[in-house]
């Protein structure tokens, strides 16, 4: 009767395990998005930490990297385009960024990748992203354990602005504009 349990119990777990590995294949072996959250790439720079040179390089190396980005994704017509135009690029943006960190003095270096990553909610002007996961370019600087910062590539929708004490904060989007000045020359 042991032997009978043991049996039916290893049955059940191949069972599990076979099950969940077709719904992993199924999906890509990621996580499962909604239709809305498929429709975005976005970007997440992760600051080696808080210290305001840290902080202040984040921004540069931001900046970079949108300059870098505004040309080839007003090429994209559809985020799976934009995904391969960066999957093409992450040398390149990697090397960007080190680049701007060994120009400002820094020691560590960055690494870019894409993945799926969750998001908190975040509003971009009438636009509201819900909290969620969403495939992103992740750029990790040093010990990635800073503050950080995040926008959306694809379509472009680029939070600038700072946060202060009873200002209204203003949402525009950066890459849009760039995108807009690039087309019009």
């Amino acid at each position: 009767m042991k032997k009978v349990s043991i049996i039916f119990l290893l049955s059940i777990i191949i069972s599990l395990t076979v099950i969940g590995f077709q719904n992993e294949q199924k999906d890509g072996g990621r996580y499962a998005m909604n239709a809305e959250q498929e429709q975005y790439l976005r970007l997440h720079i992760r600051a080696d930490s808080n210290e305001e040179d840290a902080q202040t390089v984040k921004y540069k190396i931001r900046d970079e990297l949108i300059d870098y980005l505004t040309p080839i994704v007003a090429e994209c017509s559809s985020r799976e385009l934009a995904i391969s135009a960066i999957q093409e690029n992450t040398e390149a943006l990697q090397t960007l960024a080190n680049g701007v960190l060994r120009q400002n003095g820094f020691a560590y270096t960055a690494v870019v990748k894409l993945c799926i990553e969750q998001f908190p909610t975040r509003q971009y002007g009438s636009l509201t992203l819900p909290a969620g996961e969403y495939m992103a370019m992740i750029v990790e600087l040093g010990k990635a354990k800073g503050d950080n910062w995040w926008c959306v590539i694809y379509p472009p929708l680029c939070f600038v602005g700072e946060v202060s004490s009873g200002k209204n904060v203003v949402y525009k989007s950066k890459i849009l504009e760039i995108i807009q000045s690039f087309q019009a020359k």
